[in-house]
């Protein structure tokens, strides 16, 4: 089987060509090629010589992969089906909204966290994805021009997969790159605190944190990554981090009716936030099959975020996009077709 050339870092690509006695000016090359170019072909690489080409040709694919399914909702979200290695599959979420076009893209094939909200968390744990496996899903989008911002807020836990997450941020964000700004993605995480600090130090993307409850019992329940990684300790972590004045954190709050929405909540969230510069993103909570749990009504949240914001907290309510097609927050699964592979 050949070696895949898309995914690999500036780098990788010196150390690719060195192997094989190219001059290393190749690697900067064949980067152009791979992330500014809609090539779809080695054979394409033209200002590469016949020599290089060829070698480029016996040893590696390409790697690109085009979707296998799209869903299209009412609201103008889609959902695209990506293959990826073993026969598995994973789904990325293109959402269009006026001026700003967002893709949530995945980096795991399930998950292990096994947050009892999820559908994703259902499917329990398949495989990590690789950096180019990540990138495709922006690659190989048809919508790909319009793109505004990224967020690693689809299948799978971003810092269970690290190496390859931040490997698909430097290719994102590289001027040898996409030269994406970093202000424009935004990482989502349960709170893996070991890898959380990490991503603080070594990247300038966004962060964003799922808290649902800002009590230990109730997070426990919702979250078993309570019980390793407690939220107290996550914050600390933010808290004692120099976030600077471009980078923003959030917190993603589901909002689950006579568990997480009354104003003993707000009060809490008011005292565990205090000191950290930082929005909280509400959301509604989407019902999956079998789960106890039901969204908060309208009045409810309502009435939640204004106490949020009355407290000095900056607080939105994330508009449902794409449920109509499953694809909308903790929705994403792709369970059944790997059942079938």
């Amino acid at each position: 089987m050949q070696e895949v050339l898309f995914g690999k870092t500036l780098d990788q690509l010196k150390q690719l060509v060195i192997k094989f006695q190219l001059p290393v000016f190749t690697a900067k090359q064949i980067a152009d090629w791979l992330y500014k170019k809609n090539i779809t072909s080695i054979d394409e690489m033209s200002n590469l010589s016949k020599k290089a080409r060829i070698i480029l040709e016996e040893n590696f694919d390409l790697g690109l992969i085009s979707h296998s399914s799209v869903s299209s909702s009412k609201d103008g979200t889609k959902k695209y089906l990506f293959p990826v290695k073993d026969n598995r599959f994973v789904e990325a979420a293109y959402i269009p909204d006026k001026e700003r076009a967002t893709l949530c893209v995945s980096s795991q094939v399930g998950c292990r966290m096994g947050c009892k909200f999820c559908m994703t968390a259902r499917q329990g744990f398949q495989g990590n994805l690789t950096a180019g496996e990540i990138v495709n899903q922006i690659r190989s989008l048809p919508e790909r021009e319009k793109l505004t911002n990224i967020v690693y807020m689809g299948m799978g836990e971003p810092f269970d997969n690290y190496q390859n997450v931040m490997q698909s941020l430097e290719i994102l964000t590289s001027d040898w790159g996409f030269a994406m700004s970093p202000r424009r993605i935004t990482v989502s995480t349960i709170g893996i605190i070991g890898t959380m600090s990490k991503y603080l130090e070594s990247s300038d993307c966004h962060l964003a944190v799922s808290l649902h409850s800002p009590f230990d019992n109730e997070r426990r329940e919702l979250m078993p990554v309570q019980n390793n990684h407690p939220i107290e300790e996550v914050l600390k972590v933010i808290r004692n981090y120099d976030l600077g004045r471009q980078r923003r954190v959030s917190f993603e709050y589901i909002m689950f009716k006579d568990l997480n929405d009354t104003p003993r909540h707000v009060n809490q969230l008011a005292r565990i936030l205090n000191g950290i510069r930082c929005r909280i993103n509400l959301i509604r909570f989407h019902p999956i099959p079998d789960a106890p749990y039901k969204s908060s009504d309208d009045k409810t949240i309502e009435a939640f975020l204004a106490g949020l914001n009355k407290k000095g907290i900056r607080t939105t309510l994330r508009a449902s996009r794409g449920q109509d097609i499953e694809a909308a927050c903790g929705l994403l699964s792709t369970m059944e077709l790997n059942k079938k592979s």
